[in-house]
């Protein structure tokens, strides 16, 4: 007898789920469709991230000649909303409304930010340049209200915008929908950091002021077709009668974990050594790589690449039931890796090798980041999850801060006493400020390996494979 033959939307059906990537996120009640679209506010964040650190911070230390530390301190203001993160998602889970809608007024008024920031930063960049009568300060208080609208509505649309995802998601599916979001924050940078890069090619100002102005007007394209349709409205939900449970007892078990807050220590730490080079990396290759405008603002994609690449290895193992905190350390050991070959790029004058270290860059961090998230999933399922992933989220992104503007700052100390020979010769060039702070990336990432080590003889995961398959369900950025 000959076998049955499959039915030809069958085979199809099966083909697609198994290769068309993230097709098993899709459900009957968020088609893939409808998932793309929603992912898009993703892509505006990740526009508004390469627009800060992969452009914006180059184009004011070289062509502004402005200091680095200033640069550094306004880079790191939109950090100062990260902490408030948990109190975000913890705001819209308990909004209270007549008109029933719980994330959608979050997304609005975080895309509302986000254009703000981006509608003011171009007079903010004219008054920078010189271009005024009025006094010095004006400037770079315009670029810091600038920088703080845009940090603010990134974090306030991504907040919002992964809780409505993880509500329109069905309990089977919301870790790989939320996967795909972060997928497409990644990919939003990459493609941005191309299309920046080829439209700064032939570089002025008038250009970056079209180009800022543009990313104002496609954030807000891109958050409203986003939200478009997507939140129902359920005003049981939102009744203003509904109480907000407290925090307090919950943060306190929290803390009280010896183990817990060793992790918190290490995901500190490690954010902090892949943090610091935030606003140095490309001023780097220009000066002492001879590297264009284009060419420092495509390290971004490079960097995206790497972090992709390190995604995808981190939920391969731990699909396979892999120890999020060995993947951490594995992630470690690629940032020194990283930040040893940047040293090594000034003196052998070779721009591949700075190339591959920018992407061990995002490599090792993405490692790291996905390793220490699992981690504290596994701590969230002992604890209410909001506020685990909360103080993960609030750690981490306050060591970046911190991280960001110290190595800003210590860049320009150290060429400063160099260049007036407190230092000694090998201080006297331009590359010691930054060699020093890259070298004390790598001290910071082994004191990360001493202090995640432990945490490896002692899983916080299920010994279960599937206890650690991976997801994002609550990634905060």
């Amino acid at each position: 007898m000959r076998p049955e033959r499959r039915p030809v939307s069958e085979v199809w059906t099966a083909l697609g789920s198994r290769f068309l990537p993230f097709a098993d996120a899709a459900s009957d009640t968020l088609p893939l469709s409808r998932l793309l679209r929603l992912s898009l506010f993703q892509v505006s964040v990740g526009m508004a991230m390469v627009l800060l650190t992969g452009t914006l911070n180059r184009v004011m230390i070289v062509e502004l000649g402005m200091p680095a530390w200033l640069v550094a301190l306004m880079v790191a203001l939109p950090l100062v909303f990260a902490p408030l993160r948990a109190l975000i998602g913890h705001r819209s889970d308990t909004h209270k409304s007549v008109l029933g809608w719980r994330r959608g007024p979050f997304i609005w008024f975080g895309s509302m930010f986000q254009f703000g920031g981006l509608a003011l930063m171009p007079f903010a960049l004219i008054l920078l340049s010189g271009d005024t009568t009025g006094p010095a300060w004006v400037g770079p208080a315009g670029a810091a209200l600038a920088f703080l609208l845009v940090g603010a509505g990134i974090h306030i649309t991504q907040t919002a915008g992964l809780a409505l995802a993880s509500d329109l998601a069905t309990e089977e599916t919301r870790p790989r929908v939320v996967a795909l979001l972060y997928i497409m924050l990644l990919f939003g940078m990459l493609v941005s950091s191309l299309v920046f890069g080829w439209l700064l090619h032939d570089f002025n100002t008038m250009i970056l002021i079209q180009v800022i102005q543009g990313a104002g007007v496609v954030t807000m394209a891109l958050n409203l077709i986003a939200l478009w349709k997507q939140e129902t409205q359920n005003r049981a939900l939102t009744d203003p009668a509904r109480e907000r449970p407290a925090f307090g007892d919950t943060w306190r078990r929290l803390v009280a974990d010896a183990t817990t807050a060793r992790l918190l220590a290490a995901s500190g730490l490690g954010v902090a050594a892949f943090s610091m080079q935030d606003v140095l990396l490309e001023p780097y290759g220009a000066e002492m790589l001879a590297m264009t405008v284009s060419e420092t603002t495509r390290l971004t994609a490079l960097w995206a690449l790497g972090a992709l690449l390190g995604f995808a290895l981190c939920s391969r193992q731990l699909s396979r039931g892999g120890e999020p905190h060995r993947l951490a350390g594995l992630g470690a050991v690629a940032g020194i890796a990283a930040f040893v070959l940047i040293i090594l790029a000034e003196p052998a004058g070779v721009m591949g090798v700075f190339l591959l270290g920018a992407f061990l860059i995002g490599f090792g961090g993405g490692l790291f980041s996905v390793g220490t998230l699992t981690a504290m999933m596994a701590v969230a399922r002992r604890h209410e999850s909001g506020i685990a992933l909360g103080a993960w989220g609030a750690v981490t992104a306050t060591a970046t801060g911190v991280a960001v503007s110290l190595g800003g700052a210590l860049r320009d100390i150290i060429n400063r006493l160099g260049t007036e020979g407190h230092l000694g010769l090998a201080f006297s060039g331009p590359a010691a400020g930054y060699t020093t702070v890259y070298v004390l990336e790598i001290l910071l990432l082994f004191a990360t390996l001493a202090v995640v080590g432990p945490l490896a003889r002692h899983s916080l995961t299920s010994s279960n494979p599937q206890a650690t398959k991976f997801g994002l369900a609550a990634y905060p950025g």
